[in-house]
């Protein structure tokens, strides 16, 4: 199985040249690049930044880490996706999330009906447009007469989510292609990966081994209050700092147990908005890519 290790991109300084981070990235041969959703935050919208990241770079991969579906609407989402694939093609990483992080957000993705079921009809619309030239869907939440986004990826886009929840991880396994995980531990990660893999083979599918992932943000001094009190907001009946490891050797230590535990892809991401983003890039290309194989 690959292990790959990518770097999440959080906050630019206004200093901070982007185009200088991606080709620092692209030099010392990062794997991938991450953006999250966070529309009230200093952050790239990821769909946006998606876009200038491939036209700027010849290799690195994109995701978003995560994106919320629920209050979009599938075939808009399902024509971005395709329109970045063609211009990508095997760059284009798409995780989605139920609903926004920060509980203060959650009214910007309104969605009519309850938000669990207009999800996954959204995910299935979104997978049917991505992979069929023409699209008949009346269901609950979506109707579409013979609709198509114009092209289609040369290679069906693996579409990942977000979750840690029971029926999340079910959803996943009936579902998706991958999970992408955050604020867990290697063995509530053992325990995810077992429930997916139990809710596919239910479902008559399966999902790729190697298709596990999880999201780490690393620490240098004190871990910062703002994003413990991030975390007790999603999980709040547990402890979250050591879920955040502090310097290089510790995240390289907490890798190495989700490996064992069958995660191979991470996602490494700077606790606190590093003083320069160049010399974070360089610092991870030093310490945590050599953990891939």
């Amino acid at each position: 199985m690959k292990v790959r290790l990518g770097i999440g991109l959080g906050a630019l300084r206004p200093e901070d040249d982007l185009d200088e981070v991606l080709a620092t990235m692209e030099y010392r041969g990062v794997d991938s690049l991450w953006l999250s959703e966070v529309v009230t935050a200093p952050l790239l919208d990821p769909v946006v930044a998606m876009g200038y990241v491939v036209a700027r770079t010849r290799s690195v991969k994109v995701g978003t880490g995560v994106m919320v579906l629920p209050g979009r609407h599938p075939v808009h989402v399902a024509k971005q996706l395709a329109s970045l694939a063609r211009l990508a093609p095997r760059r284009i990483l798409p995780v989605f999330g139920l609903q926004a992080a920060r509980v203060h957000e959650r009214p910007l993705f309104p969605v009519a009906g309850k938000r669990a079921a207009v999800f996954e009809e959204a995910l299935v619309v979104v997978r049917r447009l991505l992979t069929e030239t023409r699209v008949t869907h009346h269901g609950e939440f979506f109707t579409l007469d013979d609709i198509g986004v114009g092209f289609l990826p040369g290679k069906p886009l693996d579409l990942w989510l977000g979750g840690a929840a029971e029926p999340a991880l079910r959803r996943i396994g009936r579902l998706a292609d991958g999970w992408l995980a955050s604020f867990v531990t290697p063995d509530e990660a053992a325990e995810g990966i077992a429930i997916i893999k139990g809710a596919a083979a239910e479902a008559g599918r399966s999902i790729e081994d190697d298709h596990y992932g999880v999201s780490i943000p690393v620490a240098f001094g004190d871990v910062p209050e703002q994003l413990l009190a991030h975390a007790r907001e999603r999980r709040p009946e547990r402890d979250p700092r050591p879920l955040v490891p502090v310097g290089w050797d510790a995240a390289a230590q907490l890798v190495k147990q989700f490996v064992d535990v069958g995660v191979t892809k991470f996602v490494l991401r700077p606790a606190t908005p590093p003083e320069s983003w160049r010399a974070w890039v360089g610092e991870f290309a030093d310490h945590a890519r050599p953990l891939q194989n």
